[in-house]
């Protein structure tokens, strides 16, 4: 099994304890503040990994991937956001199927920006993803 399926197996678990201890803690929290303190703890455990791994040579990376990183993260926060104000109004489970219409997103903009291929097996997975949101929402 190539490592990468791995890593996002685990990415994909995490997100959902992300859900779950995030529906519980936003219950009598403001959303923005919960998801700034979110992004906090975040951060400092980032940081702590990098300079654990050694890898601090922030002056190594080209302004074209800096700006796209940092694009990246401004995507990234509010989509926290978002998910926090939803995981607040709404149930965890719905929240988080829908969440993961990400996955559809990726698909189109990755064809359209990226060059990647659009195949009827890819669209059709597209289309079970969003009929599984449907379903569980």
């Amino acid at each position: 099994m190539p490592i990468w399926i791995g890593y996002a197996l685990l990415a994909a678990f995490f997100a959902g304890l992300v859900a779950i201890f995030g529906k519980v803690g936003v219950r009598e929290v403001d959303a923005t503040l919960a998801t700034a303190v979110r992004a906090v703890v975040m951060a400092a455990f980032l940081v702590t990994a990098a300079i654990a791994l050694g890898k601090t040579g922030i002056g190594g990376i080209s302004r074209r991937s800096f700006l796209f990183i940092v694009l990246s993260g401004a995507a990234g926060a509010a989509s926290w956001l978002c998910y926090f104000i939803a995981l607040r109004e709404g149930p965890a489970t719905g929240v988080a199927a829908l969440d993961r219409l990400s996955v559809v997103f990726v698909f189109i903009l990755a064809v359209a920006f990226l060059g990647e291929a659009f195949t009827p097996k890819a669209a059709l997975g597209a289309a079970l993803v969003v009929t599984g949101a449907i379903l569980l929402t």
